[in-house]
């Protein structure tokens, strides 16, 4: 990797990051209504619509948990039709923007998806796991990842065969580790994803980076191979900002956790 095309956007990235202890979102919530544990005069189907919104804007900042009022609202949400047509609305933009695309036919055309929530649902594990209401467990999420039975996303999957029919290279970029590639890679072919060019995971020396210093890093060696981003496909924002970024970004909808 050439380190001293990475070096000035890495250490900005790195600023902005160590920072995001102390971030405090442009807009909030009035604080009346963001604390889970006394009453408010607020109807909780309003104020969890709020907080989704705050969520899916990226003016919510870091968080653990789903509020805990919120957990019949995101149950709702993610096991309705409501989130099918937003995750379409989304895919049918991003299929739009390619098709705007001209296509040079150099190989060097690339579109970037993540993998979870993104090509794959984890929605299984998550109604077993509180819809995102749980503190994150790492034995448990590797023992459903090992299991490699996540269905796809169906308008990923459409989106993705069609980038692929116009001659997009498709590369897979998550931030599951290297020693999940298999289960990995078997879970997007059985799910109908294949033929992608490169599947990108963490290696040993990425462990403990923020995941939007690690996937920057990822985009800027697939730039310096030549590669044109046209774009990238996520559910975090994490998926989508730092640098080598695509000329379009797609986030698509989940209210269940955050990845910062």
């Amino acid at each position: 990797m050439p380190s001293q095309l990475l070096t000035a956007p890495f250490l900005l990235l790195s600023i902005l990051v160590s920072s995001a202890a102390s971030f405090e979102p442009l807009i909030q919530l009035p604080k009346a209504i963001t604390t889970n544990d006394r009453k408010s005069n607020v109807d909780n189907e309003v104020f969890c619509a709020s907080w989704h919104l705050s969520v899916e804007t990226n003016n919510a900042g870091s968080w653990n948990k789903i509020p805990s009022r919120c957990l019949s609202f995101v149950q709702d949400y993610i096991t309705s039709q409501r989130y099918v047509s937003d995750f379409e609305i989304v895919a049918n933009f991003s299929l739009a923007y390619a098709s705007s695309v001209e296509i040079a036919g150099d190989g060097k055309d690339a579109w970037i998806f993540d993998v979870d929530e993104t090509l794959l649902t984890n929605l299984p594990y998550y109604q077993a796991h509180g819809f995102g209401s749980e503190t994150f467990n790492e034995t448990s999420w590797d023992a459903w990842v090992d299991l490699a039975e996540a269905p796809a996303m169906h308008a990923s999957l459409k989106l993705y065969n069609e980038l692929k029919r116009m001659g997009f290279k498709i590369f897979v970029l998550t931030g599951r580790s290297e020693n999940q590639r298999n289960a990995t890679g078997k879970n997007l072919m059985w799910a109908g994803f294949n033929g992608w060019e490169r599947l990108l995971l963490r290696g040993p020396s990425d462990g403990g980076t923020p995941a939007i210093v690690y996937k920057s890093e990822r985009r800027s060696v697939l730039v310096n191979e030549g590669y044109r981003i046209h774009g990238s496909s996520g559910d975090q924002w994490s998926d989508l900002l730092g640098f080598a970024l695509a000329k379009r970004s797609f986030k698509l909808p989940n209210p269940m956790y955050y990845v910062g």
